[in-house]
Order: C-alpha cells, then sequence, then structure tokens
C-alpha cells in the first residue's frame, strides 16, 4: 500500500487540455452492484416474466431488472420535463 505522502501528491492533480477523449466510450468498465433482495410476486407474473425471459434467452432477473430501468428512465425523463 502507498504511504500517505506518495498518495497526497495525487491531492490537486487537474486534466490536461490535451487529452483527448473524442474516441472514448461512457460507462465501458461499468458493472452496477448487485444487491441481494427478495420480491414477492403473483404467480402469473412470475411465469409470464420467466417465459419472456426464456425467449429471449435471458435470465428472467436480467429481464426484470431491465424493466425496471426502463420503467424507472421513463419516470426520470418525465420527472426532468
Amino acid at each position: 500500500m502507498k504511504s500517505v505522502e506518495e498518495k497526497a501528491k495525487f491531492d490537486d492533480y487537474e486534466m490536461l487540455d490535451e487529452y483527448d477523449f473524442s474516441d472514448g466510450v461512457r460507462g465501458r468498465f461499468y458493472k452496477p452492484t448487485k444487491i441481494p433482495t427478495s420480491m414477492r410476486l403473483d404467480n402469473d407474473v412470475l411465469l409470464f416474466l420467466k417465459k419472456q425471459a426464456s425467449e429471449k434467452k435471458i435470465a428472467y432477473q436480467t429481464l426484470i431488472n431491465n424493466l425496471l430501468r426502463e420503467y424507472m428512465q421513463e419516470g426520470l425523463k418525465l420527472e426532468n420535463k
């Protein structure tokens, strides 16, 4: 581990103007943190989601996450109008 003195030299670091991020990809290495949780879903809803996920060849938890994320983003768009 680096000493406090070694870390301190980066405290006032500023980006230089000559860095070129024009070909950069936003979020390329971002990986969302997964939080284990329990949800109580109606059986018909769960069966539908599992069937949809199976047809799309993805995990049903991934499908649920995608659906909730879309809902969240739509809510944020409406909120920002």
